[in-house]
């Protein structure tokens, strides 16, 4: 009975004694023969029982990397603490650095045309710098892009493209600026944000699809001749739920050849000159953006939507131009803030698993020249394309996506001099050949019928092209 008392008084004594001094720090401890009461120093009378260090209540563990056994005196009882290991505090991850934030990639495309018939030299595109007479090898794109996030709230994005041709000059290979801007977030989930900067007009679907993800050599002239270069400075709002982020993630990243986030809602502000142009008047464009990635039981993606913009354009100043034998040239009829322009536009989207379809169809007003009455004035416009194609998944040589497009648009090549009306009707088939993530190669026949807005008298040429292009992914 002696025992089992003392053994209890030893512990509860020592857990007392030892709270009140370092943890780490062991204690000696005396029994009084008569009284058999526990002591934390030496008295009369007092036996030294031995040194003993404080046990964590929750883990057992020694607050020490060896507990000291202890020294029974004769005819005492003997009480030993286990040696345990050190209870150590979790240790913080480390911050990251600026340079963990940022992402450095980019691609460069190859490209070779050659015509095969019809009116040789004389095709002209203005998604093409390549097509027409003395041409060879290219360089259509070198775009490296510089991306992160500064805070968790704001990120930037960065993109200049080496393969640039100013206009007016004859030189290729020029550095320009394709996109400089900065996202801000007001949620943690990033679903609500503005973007601030040179970036892409939320207007048409294969607008807003990359170059580096896109099919087809080029976009087509309906939607690209709203906006070209696809791109212009402003504000723009967007909104995306937390599980459509994951879904527009996807759809790029799995190789199904989706445009990207804009939000299933946008709202923007912009100047309507487009990229890398001076403002030209005291009227801002505004456009609307509004589509939703749907997702079947069977894993299958339909995505649709439709886009809107308003705003005032101005022309560039009207040069001479020969026509039945007279040179003149154009009056602009628009106010000094320039000509309406006004676009709406709908987009349908069947990702390719393995069969797809993507189809778009604007229509809308803008200023357009008039070569009989010999001026620029508003007038209608209307047009679209048709894609079909296949995704076909091979272990061994890669992957293989066949197509066909076509697409017309009668209407105005704003941007161009004089903004000559442009009537297209274009037939395109092609493959593409990714053997690797890394590197695509794209082999295309087209038969173009379609205006030449390059140089008056803005003559229409029919012929057929072989195109051939080489992408670099890195």
């Amino acid at each position: 009975m002696k025992k089992k008392t003392l053994a209890s008084m030893l512990w509860t004594m020592g857990a007392a004694a030892l709270s009140e001094t370092s943890p780490a720090a062991a204690l000696d401890l005396y029994v009084d023969r008569k009284t058999q009461q526990i002591f934390a120093e030496p008295g009369p009378g007092r036996v030294r029982l031995g040194s003993f260090v404080q046990v964590d209540e929750q883990s057992g563990e020694s607050q020490t990397a060896k507990s000291p056994v202890a020294t029974p005196a004769t005819g005492t009882a003997t009480v030993t603490a286990a040696p345990t290991a050190p209870s150590t505090p979790a240790a913080k991850p480390a911050a990251k650095k600026w340079y963990d934030r940022i992402a450095l990639r980019g691609y460069m495309q190859m490209r070779y045309n050659q015509d095969v018939g019809g009116d040789a030299g004389l095709l002209r595109a203005p998604g093409d710098r390549f097509i027409g007479d003395n041409q060879g090898f290219g360089i259509r794109r070198a775009r490296v892009v510089l991306s992160g996030d500064i805070t968790d709230q704001v990120s930037f994005y960065l993109q200049p493209d080496f393969g640039s041709t100013p206009s007016g000059s004859s030189t290729s290979n020029f550095a320009q600026l394709r996109d400089a801007y900065a996202d801000i977030y007001f949620d943690k989930d990033r679903e609500y944000r503005v973007r601030a900067g040179q970036s892409k007009v939320p207007y048409g679907w294969e607008n807003l699809q990359s170059s580096q993800n896109r099919i087809a050599p080029d976009r087509a002239d309906a939607l690209n001749s709203g906006v070209r270069d696809e791109r212009d400075m402003g504000l723009f709002f967007y909104y995306t739920p937390r599980p459509i982020q994951e879904r527009f993630q996807y759809l790029v990243k799995s190789g199904l050849k989706g445009s990207g986030d804009y939000g299933i809602v946008g709202l923007g502000f912009y100047n309507g000159q487009g990229a890398n142009r001076a403002e030209r008047n005291n009227s801002l464009h505004t456009v609307l953006h509004l589509t939703y990635p749907f997702k079947f039981a069977n894993g299958q993606y339909l995505e649709v939507g439709a886009d809107a913009y308003t705003g005032r354009f101005k022309v560039a100043a009207p040069s001479s131009i020969s026509f039945n034998g007279q040179n003149f040239t154009p009056v602009d009829t628009a106010p000094k803030d320039g000509s309406l322009d006004q676009r709406v536009a709908v987009h349908v989207i069947y990702y390719p698993q393995p069969f797809g379809l993507q189809a778009e169809w604007t229509t809308g007003r803008g200023p357009q020249l008039d070569l009989g009455k010999r001026q620029i004035a508003t007038r209608s416009l209307r047009g679209g394309y048709v894609q079909a194609m296949y995704k076909i998944d091979h272990g061994t040589i890669g992957t293989l996506k066949p197509y066909v497009k076509w697409q017309t648009y009668r209407g105005a090549s704003k941007f161009d001099t004089n903004a000559p009306r442009m009537l297209v009707n274009e037939t395109e088939v092609g493959v593409e050949w990714q053997p690797s993530s890394a590197v695509e190669l794209a082999v295309a026949y087209a038969n173009m019928r379609r205006t030449n807005v390059s140089e008056a008298p803005y003559r229409r040429v029919m012929g057929d092209l072989l195109r051939l292009q080489l992408q670099v992914n890195y």
